[in-house]
């Protein structure tokens, strides 16, 4: 084999293998949090969306006061 078409042999192969190798870059969408998909429900119509909104709104208001709470423990 000349040294061309080795060259040439081996220049093909590694631009198969690059243009094979796995593309992440296009399908690097960021996880959602469950708190985000718990946001996209609630906003929704479908049935039992309300309820997920209450129940995030209790959260949110359970954390609020915990929150205070831990402050005045903390500040004397």
């Amino acid at each position: 084999m000349s040294k061309r078409a080795f060259t040439l042999t081996g220049t093909l192969l590694v631009i198969a293998v690059a243009g094979c190798a796995k593309d992440d870059s296009a399908d690097s969408k960021p996880e959602l949090t469950r708190r985000e998909k718990d946001s996209i429900i609630a906003n929704s119509q479908i049935p039992g969306a309300k309820a997920v909104k209450k129940s995030m709104t209790a959260a949110d208001s359970a954390t609020a006061r915990q929150t205070r709470l831990d402050s005045a423990l903390n500040s004397p």
